[in-house]
């Protein structure tokens, strides 16, 4: 059996007093591995840290003592744990520097949740936005931090016409997308949103945007689970998907000549779906039950 929560400060009490129930505990950075420390430190159970963001991202958007009191407990927890699991080769040299048992992983998405998403969620996506849904439809999804190009996505839209951009998210740059969406009839920020709603934009959209120099995004999973045509800032991305994505420099005109690109591709709903369904949850359960085989020395069924 396996007990899912989110790291609260309420579900990490909860955790403690049911410890004797749980043969071995996985922790995914950043507060998930904090959390796991603790808990498989007081029950005597092996940990498993699952490292999937880079350290530098976390750095870019937080004062420099929370960073380095993060990165000295993240540090322990990867010095603790019985195997580390991780995402970005970057990671790769500290979690050397702490630990001899690691192996690589990737994202997974939820597949059927964005491929065919229940009714009801399109119409809640279709009744929240405020626009003529006549137009076509740019979508962003996602953090609203500098390292994922906020303004230059804002600007695209003077070399868009009959498009409207749609932002769905948060973070430090949330005023100026608000700012911008009162400001122009080309740009709707609905902030945050339930994740069980997201699927219903993704399908109502008819380009999907992401801007960060980062070739290992769920975002693009998801797009491609809902058949969203993806334009990607050029990276390794470009390494890992090829010509199923269009690709783009920051600049707004090249953002929105690669979008009109996107727009026209005959790329297949078929080649879409099956970069997501190779990324898929049950595609990588086997890593998380490989981790656990490891550390509790028998086959997990």
């Amino acid at each position: 059996m396996v007990t899912q929560r989110t790291t609260t400060p309420r579900n990490v009490l909860r955790s403690l007093t049911e410890l004797a129930r749980y043969d071995a505990v996985i922790g995914t950075t950043r507060a998930g591995a904090m959390a796991g420390l603790v808990l498989a430190t007081l029950g005597h159970i092996p940990l498993v840290v699952d490292q999937i963001d880079p350290f530098a991202d976390f750095e870019a958007q937080v004062s420099w003592p929370v960073a380095k009191a993060v990165l000295l407990i993240e540090n322990l927890a990867i010095r603790y744990a019985d195997h580390v699991l991780y995402v970005y080769d970057s990671e790769l040299p500290r979690i050397r520097r702490h630990t001899n048992d690691y192996s690589q992983t990737d994202f997974g998405v939820e597949y059927d949740q964005f491929a065919d998403p229940d009714p009801a969620v399109l119409a809640r996506a279709t009744e929240r936005l405020p626009i003529d849904l006549s137009k076509n439809i740019l979508l962003y999804v996602g953090g609203l931090e500098p390292i994922y190009h906020v303004e230059e996505m804002l600007q695209t839209m003077n070399y868009l016409k009959d498009w409207t951009l749609v932002v769905l998210g948060a973070g430090s740059h949330e005023d100026r997308v608000r700012q911008a969406a009162t400001e122009r009839d080309d740009v709707a920020f609905l902030g945050t949103v339930p994740h069980e709603d997201i699927a219903g934009f993704y399908h109502i959209a008819d380009v999907g945007l992401c801007l960060v120099d980062d070739a290992r995004t769920l975002k693009v999973l998801e797009y491609s689970a809902a058949s969203l045509p993806v334009v990607h800032l050029d990276s390794a991305e470009r390494e890992r998907f090829g010509d199923v994505s269009e690709y783009c420099d920051a600049d707004p005109r090249d953002i929105a000549a690669a979008v009109r690109r996107a727009a026209d591709s005959d790329t297949s709903d078929a080649a879409l779906r099956k970069i997501a369904r190779d990324h898929s949850w049950t595609a990588l359960s086997e890593d998380y039950l490989a981790a656990l085989d490891t550390v509790l020395g028998n086959r997990v069924d």
